[in-house]
């Protein structure tokens, strides 16, 4: 019988400072677990168990699995496009193969099913997860405008509309043609269709 605590149930953090190794440990051992036994399977019961702490400290760092096992499956959120700027096929491109080596990453992979289902049950939850990417979306949005600017791309291109597309572009391949999706040539037809279109 699973006997974790409900999150109303955690015991909040009174002060004290969070240990950066103890959340290191969590992180890692939720992604070991994550890839060992799959989501469903992963309890913070045994989360905590492997990295050699408690429930309690798992609850005062994160409030439920989902919001643990979305920071193991990404631990660092862009804050930046790293491609120099002025080029916006270069910038999608970047994007593209980001989101793709992102989704198909042994943790990601395993993490998604299970996650997705519990975000889409919960909105809450997936606002407080969907916030952890404010960063990437202004960055996004910063290399629109700039483009707009130099005439590359026309006015009214939705940032966050171009950000979803490629998630869920990148997340359907992984679906439905995981191989197509590790070659070089899907950037390459990703980054053509949504730089182009699909008019002659």
């Amino acid at each position: 019988m699973n006997t974790d605590p409900s999150p109303g149930d955690k015991t909040p953090g009174a002060g004290r400072p969070r240990d950066p190794r103890i959340d290191a440990a969590i992180l890692r051992a939720t992604a070991d677990l994550l890839v060992e036994i799959g989501y469903s399977n992963v309890t913070m019961a045994a989360v905590a168990e492997r990295a050699g702490t408690t429930k309690t400290a798992l609850y005062r760092r994160w409030s439920s699995k989902a919001e643990l096992v979305h920071e193991a499956a990404f631990p660092v959120t862009p804050t930046a496009i790293q491609t120099p700027p002025g080029d916006i096929a270069a910038d999608l491109r970047a994007m593209i193969e980001a989101a793709r080596d992102v989704f198909t990453s042994p943790v990601v992979r395993s993490a998604l099913p299970g996650l997705i289902a519990d975000l889409s049950a919960d909105a809450d939850l997936a606002g407080r997860v969907g916030a952890r990417f404010t960063d990437l979306f202004a960055a996004v949005r910063n290399r629109l405008h700039d483009a707009v600017e130099r005439g590359e791309v026309r006015a009214g291109v939705d940032p966050d509309q171009l950000v979803n597309l490629i998630g869920g572009a990148t997340l359907l391949a992984l679906l439905q043609a995981p191989d197509d999706l590790t070659a070089p040539a899907w950037v390459d037809r990703t980054t053509d269709i949504l730089l182009h279109g699909v008019m002659a």
